[in-house]
Formats: structure tokens, C-alpha cells, sequence
């Protein structure tokens, strides 16, 4: 397998608010950055639809190591929040629906695809991509 980076970001001015999203994929030395925006989204909605968007450009099945900022998304994943989701028929710990049920069941069939591993940077803290990643995102949503 491919052996693929990818870096990504989303970002909201007002929860919820216009969103942008970004993300930069990494393989072989060359970069490719994707980046897109909504006119009223929310955040966590930005940071899933990122992470989504960066593995459909992957041609192949590939082992990804995604860094991410968001607590929600690498949570999710690594404490096994979707697994226990998905067998509670999307119902939360709480017995509330779990938001964004589309970007999940989106997200769902790329994970089962390619080897993913998440890991988390704190957001604006001087990591080279995660500040590219955020700049592409701010920039999106300015453009609504």
C-alpha cells in the first residue's frame, strides 16, 4: 500500500456560520492541497467534510496517517465513539442522536477502505500544516 500523509482542517466564522475546509495530502515529496467552503455550516461539519474529501482523492486503497485538530473527529475514531454510534443506531451515550449522521455514514466506507490512522495536533500552535490546512479553510469561507 501507498503510504500517504494528510493534514487537514476546518474552520467556521460563527457555530454555525459560513465554513471552509482544507486539507493538504502528502506522497512521494509532492503536496497537493483541496479546499472548499459552505454558506452555513458548522464547524464540526467543516472538520469531518475535510477529512472525507481528502481521502476521496486517493485513487487506491493507501495507509493514511491524517492529522487532524479536531478533538471531535480523532475522539470519535480512537475512544470508539462511531463504533459504539453505529451499534446504538446512532444514538449517543446520552440516548441522543449523534449530530452529522451523514458525514459519518459518508466518511464510514473510506475508512473500511484505506488504513487509517488519526492522530491529533492542537490547533494553532505553529504546526507548518495544520496553519496551511486552517489558512486554506479561512480562506474559503471569506470567499462566501
Amino acid at each position: 500500500m501507498k503510504e500517504v500523509q494528510i493534514y487537514t482542517d476546518g474552520a467556521c466564522s460563527g457555530n454555525p456560520g459560513k465554513g471552509g475546509w482544507g486539507a493538504v495530502l502528502v506522497y512521494n515529496g509532492k503536496e497537493k492541497e483541496i479546499s472548499g467552503g459552505e454558506p452555513e455550516t458548522t464547524n464540526n461539519r467543516m472538520e469531518l467534510t475535510a477529512v472525507i474529501k481528502a481521502l476521496q482523492e486517493l485513487k487506491e486503497p493507501c495507509k493514511v496517517t491524517l492529522t487532524t485538530d479536531s478533538k471531535y473527529v480523532c475522539d470519535a475514531i480512537n475512544q470508539g465513539w462511531l463504533n459504539s454510534w453505529i451499534n446504538n443506531n446512532w444514538r449517543k451515550a446520552d440516548k441522543k442522536p449523534v449530530l452529522n449522521i451523514d458525514l459519518w455514514q459518508e466518511l464510514l466506507p473510506l475508512l473500511e477502505e484505506h488504513d487509517v490512522t488519526f492522530f491529533w495536533v492542537k490547533g494553532h500552535n505553529g504546526h507548518p500544516y495544520n496553519e496551511r490546512c486552517d489558512t486554506l479553510a479561512v480562506n474559503e469561507y471569506m470567499k462566501l
